[in-house]
């Protein structure tokens, strides 16, 4: 399906899938006299909840996107991400705003297994791209976001060779922030900070976590559980959520940044968890997806880890790592599964 905001009438359109009924739903919200829409959080670090989201708000954070990627009339986007939550919503008010025309196709983990020509903009998650590297030249301007861009994934994404036509960059937001707040690029070349957008300020508090100030998009201060390090006022590195930090000896371990190196080596998914230990408090165990394998042992026993602590006391196999329904791992229910 595709929708022309250029030329648009809702009337004449025909909503055949239930995701595309879907997006109808929401283009007559946003088309309504209401001042606000609703929003869904993914729930992924807390209980899923419902708010309201002032729709002039969306529309300055559609700018922020549209200008920082040099979007204009007419380029064509693609959405595939569900409109339940605030990415897919977004992909469509900057459809909106900025006049594009906009592919619809139902969400998948191959959303562009049947795209056969040139699209100027597109969101994915992490396990989209993962299952569409095939198709990626395909995109001149991709966002990733929804959870974080692995090593490996990263490292699938370089072989690709994809022209220096084709920009690919990882988000960081939220649902406060409308999406996202700041891009960080990883093709044509492969950057270490998230750049914010214009008029966003961000700090630390005393924890070391990110403090953002984003009035464009939300008049309050958000105070996040991210632990960043930050390299100038527009500038800072994810390390990872104050509350994964696990405790081991007295050692604080950051697992998203050893989850980053090992899956610079191993293919698939990979988390850090600490499990009660009476001697050390937490215990470092390391669950993979997928079977037993002593190759994949053998990999991480040679991983060259910072710290000897670093080293997983123990790897789980599991089959499956449990998600959220937008595809980030669910680490509080995969703790609840291991620490049985």
């Amino acid at each position: 399906m595709l929708i022309d905001f250029n030329n648009l009438n809702i009337n004449k359109l025909s909503f055949d899938t239930e995701f595309e009924k879907k997006v109808k739903i929401f283009l007559e919200e946003w088309f309504s006299k209401k001042t606000e829409v609703h929003v869904q959080t993914s729930g992924s670090t807390g209980i899923p909840k419902i708010f309201e989201i002032e729709k002039k708000k969306m529309v300055n954070s559609a700018v922020m996107t549209c200008n920082f990627l040099g979007l204009k009339e007419g380029d064509t986007a693609l959405l595939c991400l569900p409109v339940e939550y605030i990415s897919g919503k977004m992909m469509i008010v900057r459809s909106i705003e900025r006049k594009l025309r906009l592919k619809i196709t139902d969400p998948s983990l191959k959303p562009i297994e049947n795209l056969e020509e040139e699209v100027d903009f597109c969101a994915m998650t992490p396990l989209q791209v993962e299952n569409s590297l095939d198709k990626l030249h395909l995109i001149k301007n991709l966002i990733i976001g929804g959870a974080a861009v692995s090593e490996s994934l990263k490292n699938k994404i370089l072989k690709m060779n994809l022209d220096n036509s084709s920009r690919i960059f990882e988000t960081y937001g939220m649902s406060e922030t409308l999406s996202h707040i700041g891009l960080k690029q990883l093709m044509p070349e492969q950057e270490e900070y998230f750049t914010v957008f214009e008029n966003v300020t961000i700090s630390l508090d005393d924890r070391g976590c990110l403090k953002i100030f984003a009035p464009n998009v939300n008049g309050e201060v958000l105070q996040t559980n991210d632990l960043v390090e930050i390299r100038n006022e527009n500038q800072f590195k994810f390390l990872g959520r104050i509350d994964n930090v696990i405790n081991s000896g007295g050692a604080k371990i950051f697992p998203e940044t050893l989850e980053a190196l090992v899956k610079k080596d191993i293919p698939g998914e990979a988390i850090f968890v600490g499990l009660p230990d009476e001697s050390l408090g937490q215990k470092l165990i390391l669950i993979i997806e997928g079977e037993e394998s002593d190759e994949v042992r053998r990999k991480i026993s040679e991983i060259p880890f910072e710290k000897n602590f670093h080293k997983p006391k123990e790897i789980i196999f599991i089959k499956e790592i449990p998600r959220t329904p937008n595809g980030k791992v669910n680490r509080m229910k995969l703790y609840k599964s291991i620490n049985l």
